[in-house]
């Protein structure tokens, strides 16, 4: 293991794997991963992972300072091919002496700035807690989240979306409830009712109509699915607001 300060204390990259003696100060690790699935780890120093290539250690004053905030730990995402790049020339440098140094830590600068640009702007792809997925699979169970929330008054199954997405049934059940923490099924009845209970609220139109611009085929099928998500049905609820 290699360690080279950079911005002594305010930040720190390790190359290689391996327990850092002694602890860092700094509260912010970007731990990079770069096997057969790379992934951006961040956490905090404590659960800093032993195994990862190269870790960049950083104080949350050094991301405020740069980026207005500081990124929400733990989390996990996919690693890009441009940062994977900017991470192997930092492990794989064959430089010796000042020239090495200078080199890592010119690098190792640039990774973390382009490492929390693309978090804080939404460009990395989240990956499931055990990687799993690859980054093109993330992309498309996202992609198949964003249909659901797009699209839910339609007609949704799970062949449909699966075939929008380019990927097969099981990739997509496992995968969506591994990143969600529910079923597509339960996403789509989720953004229904939630639809459907603001349109009771906000407007007069029949509970039947309600149900069925929601996407329900009948009023039963809508008055089971929303009083076991309420507890109450459609028109006690509009009622009850009324009373309000």
């Amino acid at each position: 293991m290699t360690s080279l300060e950079m911005m002594a204390p305010e930040m720190t990259a390790v190359i290689g794997p391996g327990v850092i003696d002694p602890p860092l100060a700094a509260s912010l690790v970007l731990a990079f991963s770069l096997g057969e699935m790379p992934i951006l780890a961040i956490q905090t120093t404590d659960q800093a992972s032993a195994k990862a290539a190269l870790r960049l250690c950083v104080t949350e004053d050094v991301c405020r300072r740069l980026f207005g905030q500081v990124p929400a730990m733990p989390a996990a995402f996919h690693l890009p091919s441009d940062l994977r790049t900017i991470a192997l020339a930092i492990r794989d440098c064959t430089l010796d002496g000042a020239a090495g140094v200078t080199l890592r830590s010119a690098k190792s600068t640039e990774l973390l700035c382009e490492s929390i640009a693309a978090l804080l702007g939404g460009q990395l792809v989240p990956a499931t807690p055990n990687a799993a997925l690859s980054e093109r699979d993330t992309r498309r169970i996202v992609q198949a989240r964003d249909i659901i929330d797009q699209h839910w008054r339609e007609k949704l199954t799970l062949d449909t979306i699966a075939g929008t997405c380019g990927v097969n049934r099981v990739k997509l059940t496992s995968g969506f409830r591994a990143m969600f923490g529910l079923s597509v099924a339960d996403a789509i009845a989720e953004r229904r009712l939630g639809g459907a209970r603001q349109m009771l609220l906000a407007t007069d139109l029949p509970v039947s109509s309600v149900g069925y611009a929601c996407g329900y085929l009948s009023n039963a099928s809508f008055t089971r699915a929303f009083s076991r998500r309420y507890g109450v049905v459609p028109s006690r609820l509009r009622a009850g607001a009324l009373a309000a």
